[in-house]
């Protein structure tokens, strides 16, 4: 039987951001939420660049959806199809459809693998992987393993994508693993990054530069891979600038795909004119939607321009919910984020560099007196064992 409800408050998406607003909204007081997402499963991402680099095991990634679902929210386990916005009215994928007073969009970003030739089909096999999805990072580890010798590439799109740094950090774990086994001389390691720096935030990019030097990393700049032969092991890397192609052998290679909106997000009304990614227009502080005041959106589908990671959702989750609440009591909603992200990037199998910066574009350090523009032992604690217990234990709760 085809959905049909209406509810004061309606959530797209149950992960990081959806159960983050939900649950800081039901400890706002209110008691009508609802949140729309089928998934029976809920992924800590973060950690499956750790699965990748044989650090974390991938159980401790997945939890039950309804262990972090809040309490007293209604979850509704279909998937959203469309949203129209002037009937405010969201179409479900069972042909029914859910009304709302305020439209809360996070869906996640969309993989999409068909971009690059070739990628997709060979996943998981002949030493090809990525950690951008749970079934495959496991097969990032078992290809470090296997690579005595020979060449490994790994790869970054142009354009936003989740967890931006997670394409160079599997590099450094890898590289770290062969540097102890003594096989780091016999294999030739590439980074392919779109950008002409390593890192956006120049105070980060000096340390990644002497990481990169530390590991004899051939990096191409300003370039993409954009096709992959897995029965030839080899890759195109094209020049971005020139348009210039190479073809890159490879005996592993850890690959990320482009990222974009949801394909019903694009084709809707919510996306911004012009915008090929198709993200949810909103304004870049309040993250309310810029031509339709019922609807906001954060994390990954937000045309926000701040680095996507979980750290960003953590800051956004109580500026949405506070602007949310005035919204909805007649009020103007003057709650602001300031474009905050953090990225831990991992520089070896136990140190890591916490880059943390804000639309400024210069570092945003959040915790006093320690320096953290320099690799850390005790910042890969953090990694490995504080952000996953403020992630199951505060965020999601709506505490953090």
């Amino acid at each position: 039987m085809a959905t049909r409800r209406h509810h004061r408050i309606v959530i797209i998406g149950a992960g990081s951001a959806g159960v983050s607003v939900a649950a800081r909204l039901r400890r706002a007081g209110e008691r009508d939420v609802a949140v729309l997402d089928p998934s029976l499963r809920h992924h800590y991402q973060p950690l499956w660049t750790l699965v990748g680099g044989g650090r974390a095991p991938l159980e401790e990634s997945v939890r039950p959806q309804d262990s972090v679902m809040p309490r007293g929210v209604r979850w509704i386990r279909r998937a959203a199809r469309a949203v129209d916005p002037e009937a405010r009215e969201v179409a479900l994928d069972d042909g029914g459809a859910v009304s709302y007073d305020q439209l809360v969009v996070c869906p996640g970003i969309q993989l999409d693998w068909d971009r690059v030739p070739g990628l997709e089909a060979g996943l998981g096999e002949d030493g090809l992987s990525s950690n951008y999805l749970a079934r495959t990072a496991p097969a990032t580890w078992r290809f470090i393993r296997r690579t005595r010798s020979g060449t490994a590439v790994f790869g970054m799109p142009s354009g936003a994508i989740k967890c931006g740094g997670a394409p160079q950090k599997i590099a450094y774990l890898a590289a770290d693993y062969w540097r102890e086994q003594g096989l780091l001389g016999r294999i030739d390691v590439h980074l392919v990054l779109p950008g002409a720096a390593v890192f956006g935030v120049p105070e980060f990019a000096r340390v990644l530069e002497g990481v990169i030097r530390r590991y004899g990393i051939h990096v191409h700049y300003g370039s993409e891979v954009t096709e992959v032969r897995p029965e030839a092991r080899e890759v195109t890397v094209t020049d971005l600038g020139t348009g210039s192609t190479t073809a890159l052998p490879y005996d592993m290679a850890h690959l990320v795909p482009p990222q974009s909106a949801p394909d019903w997000i694009k084709r809707g009304p919510l996306a911004a004119s012009g915008d090929p990614a198709g993200y949810v227009e909103v304004d870049r502080h309040t993250l309310r939607h810029v031509r339709y005041p019922d609807v906001w959106a954060l994390g990954d589908a937000a045309s926000s321009p701040n680095a996507k990671t979980g750290a960003a959702v953590r800051k956004q989750a109580p500026v949405v919910v506070e602007n949310v609440l005035a919204a909805l009591n007649g009020r103007e909603p003057t709650a602001s984020y300031g474009g905050y992200s953090s990225c831990p990037l991992t520089t070896a199998r136990n140190k890591m560099l916490l880059a943390e910066f804000d639309y400024s574009g210069r570092p945003a350090p959040s915790i006093p007196v320690i320096d953290t523009v320099r690799e850390r032992t005790d910042m890969w604690h953090l990694k490995r064992r504080g952000l996953p217990f403020l992630y199951w234990n505060l965020m999601l709760r709506g505490l953090a």
